[in-house]
C-alpha cells in the first residue's frame, strides 16, 4: 500500500500548499504552526516512502493503507473547513474566534493520528532491518540473488522480425576496433532482448571471433562477489570465500589475454554496471559487453557505444513469429485458420512475448476452426491462463523497479479506456489535478509532468504514439498487457477518494447521467451534502453515479456539491449540475450558458483547470465567472471555445499574482494593461477574440504584450463584423512567441516582412482571413528563421508572394486554402530541405501548376520526400 500512502500524502501536501498561499491567509482564520506541523509530518512521511517504499514488506504496507486513508482524511477536513469559512466570511469576531478554534481542533486530530502512524511505521522498520552493519552494507550495495546463467541453446527461441538487428550488431560486435566497446540493446519486458542476445551470443561468426563468452543475467538484486565468481567459472555459480578485490582481480587477470565476449542481461542500474566494469580489461583485442536493459536512459549512463532499440513487430513480422512458434514453418499450413490467426495475432500489437505465449498454446491445441474461432473471440482465455499469468510477472517486474512517485502516474492509465490515444497535454493536467507530483524547484508542474512521462517513456511503459509538427509528442498511450498490470496493481492500491475530475455537460435529451463522467450505464442515486452560498443549511443532493466512479472512490459518501445550472439553446434544455468542493479539473462539453454564481466559483477553491466549452456560434458571455477567478492563486488553466468576458480587474492594494496560471484562451476583448498583465507573469497560452464595438484599438493596450515574456502561443480573432473595419494596431509581440495565429486583424502586408526578424523562435504562423493586407508579400533576408509549419487562407488580397532559400530554413510544412488571387508562389520553395508536404485548397491552377513543377523537380533530383496535396 506504499503507493496509495505516497498518492494521497502527495495530493495533502498540495492542498496544505494551497492553503498557505498569502493570497489566502488574508480571507481565511487558520493557525499557520499547526498546519505547518501536519505539513512537517506529511513531508517526512513522503521522503521516507520515497527512500524506502522498495524494501516495505506486506505487513508493513497495511500500514501504509492506514496511513493514505488517514491523509485523505485530513484532506477533507481541510476542504470542508475551507468551504464552510468562505461560505460565511463573516466578520464577526466571535464567529471568527469559534471557525478558527474548530479548524484548529480537527487539524489537531489527523495530526496526532499521523504522528501516531508514523511512529508505528518506523517502528516496524526498525525490527524488520534491525540487522548488523555488514549485513546491511550488504543489502545496500550488494543484494545477493544468484546470478542466471544462459539457458541450454538446445532450447533456443526463434528470431523473427529481429534479423537486421542481429546482423548489424553480430557486425559491430566482430568489427576490427581494438578498444573495448560497449553495446545495449533496449526494449520494454516481452520485447525480445533476451532471445535476440541469445541468438547473437551462439552466432556462428560469435562463436568463432571470441574465444571466450560469458553470459549473465544480472537482474535488479545482485551480489558482486557471486557473478565475479561466475564469471571466472564461465557463468556457472561457484561459491567463493575470496573477497571482491581478490576475485576482481583473478577476473582481470583471465580475461587480459583473451579477445571476450560478456553479455549482461536485464541490467536495470548503473550501479551494476559500476561494481564490474573496473574488472573487464581494455586490452587492445577487440573485446565486448553486450547489455540489455529496459531503459533507455540507462543505456546513455553506461558509456554505451550504441543503443539498439527494439520496437514492437508489424503485421507480417509479427505474424511470421506465430507461424515460426505455432506450426515451426514460415506460413499457416491450415488455409481455414489463417485469417482467424492472423486476427489473434493483431490482438498481440506486436509483442513478441504474448505472441510466443499465444502460440505455445494453440500450437498444443486441437487445430480446429472452432477453437481458434473461441481464442480469438475471447482473449480472456489467454488472460485466464498460466501463460497470462507468466507474462504478467515478466512485466510487473519494471513496475516494482520504479521509483514511487512515478506508480500513481503509472496506475493512472487504467482509467483510460483499452487502446485510447492520450493527449499528452490532457494527461498531464490529470495529473496535476489528482496531486501526483512532486514539485521541483524551479520548474513549473507542467514541465515536471513532462519529466514523469519521458521517464515512463524511456523505461518502455508507455507508448509514443503522435507527433506534432515540432517534434514534441501529442498522444501517447499503453501496451494492453501492460494496462492489464496497471488494473491489477491499482487494484492492490486503491489510492483514489475524493472526486478532482469532472466532465459535464447538457445533451439534446434529458436522460439519465453519471454526474462526475456522463456515462450512461449502471447508474446508482446516491444522497451527497449540497453546500449553499451565504447560508448554514446543508441539504441532501441527490445524484446518479455509474459503478465505474461509485468503485474509483473511496469516500464518494464524504463528498459536498455545490449547483450550478447550465443551458443549451438550440435544443432548450436546461440541467443543473453539482460539482464537488474537492475539484480541481473542471471539462463541460458545449453549453450555451453556465450559471454559477460568483460566491459558488469561490468554493470550488482548489480548481486548477476550468475547459468551458460553449457552442461558439452564439457568443455568450461567461456572465458569472468574474472577479473570483482574479482570486485564484492556484489556477493554471482557463480555456474554452467561446468568448469569454474577464471582469475588469479589481483595483485593490492586495492583488494575486496568479504565478501558476499558464493558459487563458477565448478571452473576449481583453485589455492588456499593465495591472493585468502584472498578476499574469508566466502566461504561456492566451487567445482573444474582439468583438463588433466602437472602441479603438488603443484601449485594448495590445503594445503591452510584449510584456508577457513567458508567453508562447498567442491568437488574436478580430470580429470582421467590426463597423471601423479598421487595421489592428499598435501590435507589438514577445521574442518568446513560438506560435502564432492572426485572423481577420487586416495587417499590412508590410508589417509582416518585420515579424519574421522579430520572432526568432516561431515555429507555428496560422494566417486567416485576410489577416494582412495588401496584394505582395516580398520577404526580407533573415525572416523566420525557425519556422516549420506555415498556414495562409482565405485572403482575397494577395497576389504574389516573392521569397529566396535563405527564408523559411526549416520549414516543413505549407498549406495554402482559398487563396483566389493568388498567382505565384516562390519557386525557392523546392530547395527548402525540410520541406516535405504542401497543402493547397481552393487556388488558382497558376499556383497548383507552380506546386506540382516544384515537386516534380525535386522527385527528379532524388528528392522523394516533398509531396503535393491538392
Amino acid at each position: 500500500m506504499a503507493v496509495a500512502a505516497y498518492a494521497t500524502l502527495r495530493s495533502l501536501s498540495h492542498v496544505l500548499d494551497n492553503l498557505q498561499l498569502p493570497a489566502r491567509l488574508r480571507r481565511l482564520h487558520v493557525d499557520t504552526n499547526r498546519i505547518q506541523s501536519l505539513q512537517e509530518t506529511v513531508q517526512f512521511l513522503l521522503d521516507f516512502l520515497e527512500a524506502h517504499s522498495q524494501r516495505i514488506s506486506e505487513e508493513i504496507g497495511v500500514v501504509g493503507r492506514q496511513i493514505a486513508d488517514a491523509a485523505a482524511d485530513a484532506e477533507e477536513v481541510v476542504d470542508r473547513h475551507i468551504v464552510d469559512q468562505l461560505r460565511f466570511r463573516s466578520e464577526e469576531e466571535s464567529h471568527c474566534m469559534a471557525a478558527l478554534s474548530s479548524f484548529s481542533q480537527d487539524i489537531d486530530k489527523v495530526t496526532g493520528k499521523l504522528d501516531s502512524l508514523t511512529k508505528e511505521l518506523t517502528k516496524m522498520v526498525k525490527e524488520e532491518w534491525a540487522i548488523d552493519a555488514q549485513e546491511e552494507q550488504c543489502i545496500v550495495s550488494v543484494p545477493v540473488k544468484s546470478p542466471k546463467v544462459l539457458p541450454s541453446s538446445g532450447n533456443k527461441t526463434t528470431v523473427v522480425g529481429f534479423d537486421e538487428h542481429m546482423d548489424r550488431i553480430v557486425d559491430k560486435l566482430t568489427r576490427g576496433e581494438p578498444n573495448l566497446q560497449i553495446l545495449s540493446i533496449v526494449g520494454m519486458g516481452g520485447i525480445g532482448k533476451t532471445t535476440l542476445a541469445q541468438n547473437i551470443f551462439d552466432h556462428p561468426y560469435t562463436v568463432h571471433y571470441f574465444p571466450k563468452r560469458i553470459w549473465l543475467t544480472i537482474s535488479q538484486e545482485y551480489s558482486v562477489q557471486e557473478i565475479l565468481s561466475s564469471l571466472l567459472h564461465n557463468g556457472k555459480k561457484q561459491e567463493s570465500s575470496q573477497t571482491e578485490a581478490e576475485l576482481g582481480q583473478r577476473l582481470y587477470q583471465s580475461l587480459f589475454g583473451e579477445r571476450y565476449l560478456i553479455v549482461m542481461d536485464d541490467v536495470w542500474s548503473v550501479e551494476a554496471w559500476n561494481d564490474l566494469k573496473l574488472f573487464f580489461p581494455n586490452n587492445g583485442k577487440g573485446s565486448r559487453v553486450m547489455l540489455t536493459t529496459r531503459e533507455s536512459s540507462l543505456a546513455i549512463s553506461l558509456g554505451s557505444q550504441e543503443s539498439y532499440s527494439l520496437d514492437f513487430l508489424n503485421e507480417e513480422k509479427s505474424w511470421n513469429l506465430f507461424c515460426q512458434e505455432t506450426f515451426a514453418q514460415k506460413d499457416c499450413p491450415y488455409p481455414e485458420l489463417a485469417e482467424i490467426g492472423k486476427n489473434i495475432v493483431k490482438s498481440c500489437n506486436g509483442l513478441p512475448l504474448t505472441i510466443v505465449v499465444l502460440s505455445k498454446l494453440l500450437a498444443n491445441s486441437n487445430m480446429t476452426r472452432e477453437y481458434w474461432e473461441s481464442i480469438a473471440k475471447n482473449v480472456s482465455t489467454f488472460r485466464n491462463s498460466k501463460d497470462y499469468e507468466g507474462c504478467l510477472q515478466i512485466l510487473s517486474l519494471s513496475y516494482n523497479n520504479l521509483s514511487v512517485h512515478l506508480k500513481p502516474c503509472f496506475l493512472y492509465m487504467s482509467v483510460f479506456p483499452e487502446d485510447s490515444k492520450i493527449r499528452v497535454s490532457k494527461l498531464t493536467k490529470l495529473w496535476i489535478a489528482e496531486g501526483f507530483l512532486k514539485p521541483i524547484r524551479g520548474k513549473s508542474l507542467e514541465e515536471v509532468a513532462k519529466k514523469y512521462l519521458r521517464d515512463l517513456i524511456d523505461r518502455n511503459l508507455f507508448l509514443s504514439l503522435e507527433f506534432g509538427f515540432d517534434g514534441k509528442l501529442k498522444r501517447c498511450g499503453i501496451h494492453d498487457l501492460l494496462r492489464d498490470l496497471c488494473l491489477r496493481e491499482y487494484e492492490k492500491e486503491h489510492f483514489f477518494y475524493a472526486p478532482k475530475v469532472q466532465c459535464v455537460g447538457v445533451d439534446d435529451e434529458k436522460k439519465d447521467k453519471c454526474f462526475l463522467c456522463g456515462l450512461r450505464t449502471s447508474l446508482q442515486r446516491i444522497d451527497l451534502n449540497e453546500v449553499h452560498d451565504a447560508s448554514q443549511l446543508t441539504s441532501l443532493a441527490s445524484v446518479l453515479v455509474c459503478s465505474t466512479c461509485k468503485n474509483k472512490y473511496r469516500s464518494l459518501k464524504k463528498a459536498r456539491v455545490v449547483r450550478a445550472r447550465m443551458r443549451r439553446y438550440m435544443y432548450s434544455v436546461e440541467q443543473e449540475t453539482l460539482h464537488p468542493t474537492s475539484l480541481r479539473y473542471l471539462k463541460t462539453k458545449p453549453i450555451t450558458e453556465y450559471d454559477l454564481s460568483p460566491s459558488t466559483i469561490a468554493l470550488l477553491w482548489n480548481q486548477e483547470t476550468f475547459k468551458l466549452f460553449y457552442t461558439r456560434s452564439l457568443k455568450v458571455p461567461l456572465t458569472s465567472v468574474g472577479h473570483e477567478i482574479w482570486d485564484m492563486p492556484q489556477l493554471r488553466h482557463f480555456i474554452g471555445s467561446a468568448h469569454f468576458a474577464l471582469p475588469k480587474e479589481a483595483a485593490t492594494q492586495d492583488f494575486v499574482i496568479m504565478e501558476n496560471l499558464h493558459a487563458l484562451y477565448c478571452m473576449r476583448d481583453f485589455r492588456c494593461t499593465e495591472d493585468v498583465l502584472r498578476r499574469i507573469p508566466n502566461l504561456k497560452k492566451l487567445g482573444i477574440y474582439y468583438e463588433e464595438n466602437n472602441m479603438e484599438w488603443t484601449y485594448y493596450c495590445l503594445y503591452n504584450l510584449v510584456r508577457l515574456q513567458k508567453l508562447e502561443s498567442l491568437s488574436i480573432e478580430v470580429d470582421d463584423l467590426r463597423p471601423d473595419n479598421l487595421p489592428l494596431e499598435n501590435l507589438t509581440f514577445p521574442t518568446s512567441l513560438k506560435k502564432l495565429w492572426l485572423d481577420s486583424c487586416n495587417i499590412p502586408w508590410e508589417k509582416m516582412m518585420t515579424l519574421g526578424s522579430l520572432l526568432p523562435n516561431l515555429e507555428k504562423l496560422v494566417l486567416k482571413f485576410n489577416c494582412f493586407e495588401g496584394h505582395e508579400w516580398n520577404e526580407v533576408e533573415g525572416d523566420f528563421p525557425r519556422l516549420k509549419f506555415l498556414d495562409i487562407s482565405h485572403n482575397d488580397h494577395l497576389e504574389r508572394w516573392r521569397a529566396e532559400n535563405i527564408h523559411f530554413p526549416n520549414l516543413e510544412i505549407l498549406s495554402l486554402d482559398d487563396m483566389q488571387k493568388l498567382e505565384e508562389i516562390p519557386t525557392i520553395l523546392g530547395d527548402i530541405t525540410t520541406l516535405h508536404s504542401i497543402y493547397l485548397t481552393h487556388c488558382t491552377d497558376s499556383v497548383i501548376n507552380l506546386a506540382k513543377q516544384i515537386v516534380e523537380e525535386q522527385h527528379s533530383y532524388g528528392n522523394e520526400i516533398l509531396q503535393l496535396y491538392s
